[in-house]
C-alpha cells in the first residue's frame, strides 16, 4: 500500500470511528446515560479500537469533543476530551500484553482514568455542596463502573468479534 494510501486510510478510518463514537454517546443520552454522575456510553467501547489501529486514538478522541458538545459545558469538552485522549494512547501502549489472548490490561485505561478524570471534574465542578474527597470517591467510583460495564461486558465480546473477522487488518 502506498504511503498516501495509508494515510487516507488512516484519516477516513479516524472520521469514521469518530463518527460512530458521537452517534453511540448520543444513543445513550436518549436515555440520559451519556452525561453527568451515572454514566454508560455505549460510545465507550470504541475506547478500546486502539488495540487494532492507532487511527482509533484521534478517532475517539475528535468524536468524544463532538459528543461533548453536546453536554453544552466548556468543561467537560477539554476534560472529557483530555481523559479520552490519555485513555486512547495508555490502551495503544498496552495492547501486545495478554493473558488468554486477550488485551484485558488494555482495555483497563479507559475505566482508571475516566473514573479519575471524571471523578475529579464532577466533584470540583458539578457537586452542589462543592469539592470534597468523599464527592470525588462517589463520582469516580460512579464513573469507573460505568466505564468497568461498557470496557470489559461490551469490550470483550466486542474485541472477538473484530479479531475473529480482522476488521483492521491492513490491506494489500
Amino acid at each position: 500500500m502506498s504511503g498516501s494510501r495509508k494515510k487516507i486510510d488512516f484519516i477516513v478510518t479516524g472520521a469514521l470511528i469518530a463518527a460512530a463514537y458521537v452517534g453511540l454517546t448520543f444513543l445513550s443520552n436518549v436515555f440520559s446515560l451519556a452525561y453527568g454522575p451515572i454514566q454508560f456510553r455505549v460510545s465507550e467501547v470504541l475506547t478500546l479500537l486502539p488495540v487494532f489501529t492507532p487511527a482509533a486514538i484521534p478517532g475517539v478522541t475528535v468524536g468524544c469533543f463532538i459528543a461533548n458538545i453536546a453536554s453544552f459545558n466548556a468543561i467537560d469538552m477539554i476534560f472529557g476530551t483530555a481523559a479520552t485522549l490519555i485513555a486512547s494512547l495508555l490502551t495503544y501502549a498496552l495492547r501486545n500484553i495478554k493473558f488468554k489472548g486477550l488485551p484485558l490490561p488494555a482495555f483497563l485505561p479507559p475505566v482508571l482514568v475516566n473514573a479519575v478524570v471524571i471523578g475529579l471534574e464532577i466533584s470540583f465542578f458539578f457537586l452542589p455542596e462543592g469539592y470534597s474527597f468523599w464527592g470525588f470517591v462517589i463520582s469516580g467510583l460512579q464513573v469507573g463502573l460505568g466505564e468497568f460495564a461498557v470496557c470489559y461486558a461490551l469490550g470483550i465480546p466486542f474485541y472477538l468479534i473484530l479479531n475473529k473477522h480482522n476488521i483492521f487488518k491492513e490491506r494489500s
